[in-house]
């Protein structure tokens, strides 16, 4: 088994660089094509109030997306937290790593299935939290998930569970 860094942690998930950069502009290029449109040629006043809506709700993604991302996911010998001290999940109430193929799972991640319900939580591009399950990845480098999805399921059949 590897042994922890000197802060007690076993492995990190980031965002990689390059996927960060590229979900960031696409939703701001989204929210700004959303607003400039309905200004340029204004279809109906109802619809230009629907695309202005969904061009702010675009622009106020990008950027919970760009400062969601500056975080790190970390897992511990007794939890799986976010650097801003979000615990996403306690190692004694996993049940299991679901990283399969057909898996209900973000974008270069896994999920993990909790034995009780937790309230849910978000961070665009890194996880999210919705009742039982806890999904990691996004816009994440896929070794690092892989890595981590594999220390879990090893501390998960070490414990016996």
């Amino acid at each position: 088994m590897f042994k922890p860094d000197e802060n007690g942690v076993y492995a990190r998930v980031h965002a990689s660089p390059a996927r960060r950069v590229f979900a960031y502009a696409v939703l701001f290029v989204l929210g700004a094509l959303l607003i400039y449109l309905p200004l340029v040629q204004p279809p109906s006043v109802l619809w230009t109030i629907v695309m202005l809506g969904m061009g702010l709700a675009a622009l106020l993604g990008a950027e919970m997306l760009r400062r969601a991302t500056t975080n790190v996911i970390e897992l511990t010998e007794t939890e799986v937290r976010d650097s801003s001290g979000i615990v996403l999940a306690h190692m004694d109430e996993i049940e299991l790593v679901d990283r399969g193929v057909f898996a209900f799972k973000p974008s270069n991640g896994f999920t993990l299935v909790l034995r009780s319900k937790k309230p849910r939580g978000w961070a665009p591009g890194l996880w999210w939290r919705l009742g039982r399950r806890v999904g990691v990845g996004g816009v994440t480098s896929a070794g690092q998930a892989k890595f981590m999805a594999e220390q879990i399921a090893f501390r998960l059949q070490g414990a016996g569970k």
